[in-house]
């Protein structure tokens, strides 16, 4: 029969994206001893709360992985931009955002060093080797991420399956029992 287990210490990866950056969130869970559930024990109300459970928990990482998608283009973006910007020559002609639907002409005046939002209002000044390094980097980073949510999504959707696959045998049995009581004998 299959077994949920779970062990002493458990870690829970929370993603939060505030302002266009990028935050996660190591919360500690501390179980009080290892515990392990036989799924084909539990009754067909603790089996769909199971499944709903592991549902909201897929919902939620699907959620998570989009998020690190978006941030993970949103570096490659800025990785490609801070490239273009390196190859530009000085004193050329630009348009420099104000806001995000507001652009004022300048001129570039040093294309070989920028400041890059490091996130909570801190602005860092490098030199583009040094940009390109730093976007490198945070993008291997999410990347990683990203994975492990991944590897956390499949395993949340083969418990969900087996769940599912447990509490529709019990209902048959179920059915087929309440069946076999309403004929007589």
């Amino acid at each position: 029969h299959p077994t949920l287990c779970r062990s002493k210490q458990w870690y829970q990866r929370r993603v939060a994206i505030t302002a266009g950056k990028l935050y996660f969130e190591d919360i500690e869970m501390a179980a009080e001893n290892v515990q392990a559930v036989d799924l084909a024990q539990l009754p067909i109300p603790q089996l769909n709360q199971l499944r709903s459970q592991f549902e909201e928990e897929e919902q939620m990482l699907t959620q998570s992985l989009a998020q690190l998608k978006g941030v993970q283009s949103r570096f490659i973006e800025s990785q490609e931009s801070v490239i273009k910007l390196s190859k530009k020559e000085v004193g050329k002609e630009v348009l420099v955002p104000l806001t995000s639907s507001m652009y004022v002409p300048g001129q570039l005046a040093d294309v070989g060093k920028v400041m890059i939002d490091i996130g909570t209002g801190y602005h860092v000044k490098m030199t583009t080797d040094e940009a390109k390094g730093y976007f490198t980097r945070i993008t291997e980073y999410i990347t990683k991420k990203m994975e492990i949510v991944q590897k956390n999504l499949i395993e949340k959707d083969k418990l969900r399956q087996v769940t599912t696959e447990i509490l529709q045998l019990k209902i048959q049995a179920q059915q087929q029992q309440q069946t076999a009581q309403q004929q007589p004998a």
